[in-house]
């Protein structure tokens, strides 16, 4: 990796690849493993042995590094000092905990660095896969160290779309009937890396995303051709008070104005 001024520092894409790297070894050590599992938010998600290995991990490397940055994790206790630092390492140590637990291969480690409120470094690592997706601002989006980019859909092709069933059905008739709906992959940064990679044409995140689910990913399919947007096509913004997201969109650049078109005339009907 280079010295990416953009990513903050000099050397901080290979430090977030370094933590990554490091996380998804531990992580996967668990894998498959039946890792003791708690619920967390009313009983409505798990967590497990793993996720809590894997953040020590993180936070172990990245916030010795760089003391002076802020922390946001999905499994760290939230500390609202995070506000007033201008640059945020944003991570979720696993990204698809079902996934991960049902033995699935489709999770992710996922580390950003926020500056600014946008991601400028981002990085999904997937230990089963053997997969690794790296973006800085201005810079390629990779994956195992090759340039990607979205799909170049021809015009008879299906959509490829990761959408709800129920979604889905909302959509004009002859929009839907053009749509191949791909089975669900539990982890949404992993999701938002096949968009990137051109495996999927875009997906329909649901409400109640948060900041460590998108960062890393937003940059990526960025980098690669596509966009990650609210219903109404704006960016999102990262390191707010508030920290979870209303429905969104993520996807090429030449399929998204036709997605929202869709999603707005739901909303609409």
């Amino acid at each position: 990796m280079s010295d990416d001024q953009t990513a903050g520092r000099p050397n901080d894409v290979d430090l977030i690849v370094e933590a990554a790297l490091e996380a998804g070894r531990i992580a996967l050590g668990f894998f498959r493993q039946s890792p003791e599992v708690w619920w967390k938010n009313n009983g409505q998600s798990p967590v497990s042995a793993a996720d809590f290995a894997a953040n020590e991990s993180l936070a172990a490397i990245l916030r010795s590094a760089r003391p002076d940055y802020g922390w946001l994790s999905e499994e760290t206790d939230d500390d609202e000092q995070r506000l007033s630092q201008a640059t945020v390492f944003v991570v979720d140590p696993i990204d698809g905990t079902r996934g991960f637990l049902s033995g699935l291969e489709l999770w992710c480690v996922s580390v950003a660095i926020v500056t600014d409120g946008r991601p400028v470094a981002g990085v999904l690592y997937a230990p089963a896969l053997d997969e690794l997706f790296v973006a800085t601002a201005g810079g390629p989006a990779l994956k195992n160290g090759k340039p990607i980019s979205v799909s170049q859909r021809l015009g008879d092709d299906p959509h490829r779309l990761a959408t709800g069933e129920d979604m889905l059905k909302s959509f004009d008739p002859d929009f839907r009937r053009n749509v191949e709906r791909v089975k669900h992959i539990p982890s949404l940064a992993y999701r938002l890396a096949m968009v990137a990679d051109g495996r999927l044409e875009g997906t329909i995140v649901k409400r109640n995303s948060h900041d460590w689910d998108l960062a890393a990913a937003d940059l990526i399919l960025e980098r690669a051709g596509g966009a990650l947007v609210d219903l109404s096509g704006s960016m999102l913004r990262y390191n707010r008070q508030q920290v979870s997201h209303d429905e969104l969109c993520g996807a090429s650049a030449a399929q998204l104005p036709e997605f929202l078109r869709q999603l707005s005339h739901r909303r609409d009907g």
